[in-house]
């Protein structure tokens, strides 16, 4: 790099500053957390991750030094720390899907209600009220392989097999199913998106994705 494109020191300065602010923020936000999955401290996470980032950036480039510490990346991901033998263990899934062809989605839902006496659409018939009916009827891989048919288009997904020590008790996590889910306890990971060439499976290394590995987040 030539000096004409080196950072200046008031870059370098402005940065480590930006970084001093982000901390500081970030310890505030853990400080007055509410609960595990609090948006403040995810925001908090993501400002200091992309501060210091730029920081260690423009450091190198002004000065061929870096710094001690490292944010973790989706590629870095979190070890698995649970046991190796556990007793119980939990799937978690999130699928998204794009509704392209609201019209076909309606009309796939009139189908069931008309053939089923305990389907219904409710409300104003739209396509949430569709949605209802069509998971209620179809098993969430069938809707995924026959996504087309209902007028959805796919876009990334992820499962995980996440360790537990015992089988919850029933109704214990109904209010909220993905909030007490440790990235760590994560055993396997197999993830499917459009920015890979096709389906991921990384078998024993498993990994935390963008959002998931964050405090406190885990897919809805």
């Amino acid at each position: 790099m030539s000096d004409a494109a080196l950072p200046t020191v008031a870059e370098v300065r402005a940065a480590a500053e930006a970084v001093k602010a982000a901390l500081d923020r970030h310890l505030a936000a853990v400080e007055s957390r509410i609960g595990d999955d609090d948006p403040d401290v995810y925001a908090a996470f993501n400002e200091l991750a992309a501060a210091a980032e730029e920081y260690d950036e423009l450091l190198y480039d002004r000065y061929d030094e870096v710094t001690p510490f490292e944010i973790p990346t989706p590629d870095d991901g979190l070890p698995y720390t649970g046991p190796a033998e556990p007793a119980a263990f939990s799937v978690l899934i999130r699928r998204d899907y794009a509704v392209v062809e609201p019209a076909r989605l309606i009309a796939q839902a009139e189908r069931v209600v008309a053939h089923d006496r305990d389907a219904e659409l409710a409300h104003d018939g739209g396509t949430a009220d569709a949605l209802g009916v069509l998971f209620g009827e179809y098993e969430p891989d069938e809707i995924a392989s026959r996504a087309k048919d209902f007028g959805l288009e796919e876009g990334d997904s992820t499962l995980w097999i996440a360790a537990s020590e015992e089988i919850a008790e029933p109704g214990e996590w109904l209010s909220t199913p993905f909030a007490h889910t440790d990235p760590q306890d994560v055993m396997h990971r197999f993830d499917v998106s459009s920015v890979f060439d096709g389906e991921t499976d990384d078998g024993d290394d498993a990994y935390a994705d963008d959002e998931a590995q964050q405090p406190g987040l885990t897919p809805a």
